[in-house]
């Protein structure tokens, strides 16, 4: 399984024949080496470590204190960064496709903030979105486990996806009745300006976030405010149980074995099966 990994990477994006390229190539994507494992593990280190950077930067107490060395510090992670991008790109025969690929463009978001920030102040913030570089714990772990749940998440989300899309856009349609609703019973001079500030309203107290900054004041718009906050009871957990039934689904399909009748050519057994469902015939 490892060596057809790595060859999947290596058809994919492409290594090199020989030289130097070839073993930068092993020792940035091939995990499954010794030298591999050691510079992942360095490298979600040092990711961790630049992240909290940005994070103690942001405390005034510790940026008054210590701006200056944060800086310095988040200038060579972020030069370290760059490197290990460029030697990356450098590593495949084919990086165009590397720098298209995920993780090819978390890397570089990565990097860009800082660069960024030499011409709008602020931004350097955003560096944050390395720790989405973290990711890739799982392909240095191999948590097969870990990676079956994902698949399994995602093809729920994926037959879903319809039902999903029918909720959203009847979801929508409510809004902006109710916040039309709202518009025309308490009007301008409570609040409601207009009807997308009404439909602000309504996403708001639908979801039953309930921000408070736009309140009906009329016995009319309490009621209608009232009947909201029940109907967003009544529907947030709508996906829920489409996702969860779309789990439980694919859960008992994994629970089926893929065991073939040879009489009849029926698949999914359940394991414990000894005959066909189907014919009746031993398996």
């Amino acid at each position: 399984m490892n060596l057809s990994r790595r060859d999947m990477r290596s058809k994919r994006f492409g290594k090199p024949d020989a030289g130097w390229r070839r073993r930068a190539h092993e020792l940035i994507f091939e995990s499954d080496t010794v030298a591999g494992r050691r510079f992942d593990l360095t490298l979600l280190l040092v990711i961790v470590a630049s992240v909290l950077v940005v994070i103690l930067d942001s405390v005034n107490s510790i940026h008054n204190r210590a701006g200056g060395w944060l800086y310095i510090a988040e200038w060579v992670f972020t030069g370290a960064f760059t490197v290990e991008y460029a030697v990356r790109l450098m590593s495949v025969r084919h990086p165009l496709r590397y720098a298209l690929s995920l993780f090819g463009v978390i890397d570089l978001l990565a990097i860009l903030p800082s660069y960024i920030a030499l011409v709008t102040p602020g931004i350097h913030y955003l560096i944050d979105v390395r720790i989405l570089r973290l990711l890739r714990i799982f392909r240095l772990l191999k948590i097969p486990l870990y990676l079956d749940e994902a698949h399994g998440l995602m093809a729920a989300l994926a037959h879903a996806r319809r039902k999903i899309f029918v909720f959203f856009f009847a979801v929508c349609i409510l809004v902006v009745i109710l916040g039309t609703m709202m518009y025309v019973v308490e009007g301008p001079e409570h609040g409601f300006t207009s009807i997308p500030a009404a439909m602000y309203w309504a996403v708001v107290t639908l979801t039953t976030t309930g921000y408070g900054d736009l309140t009906p004041r009329t016995p009319l718009g309490q009621m209608l405010t009232s009947v909201t906050i029940l109907l967003g009871y009544a529907i947030i957990a709508l996906p829920t149980g489409i996702v969860g039934a779309e789990l439980a689904a694919g859960i008992l399909r994994n629970d089926r074995d893929a065991r073939l009748c040879e009489q009849c050519g029926l698949l999914g057994h359940d394991r414990d099966a000894t005959y066909c469902k189907k014919c009746g015939g031993a398996i």
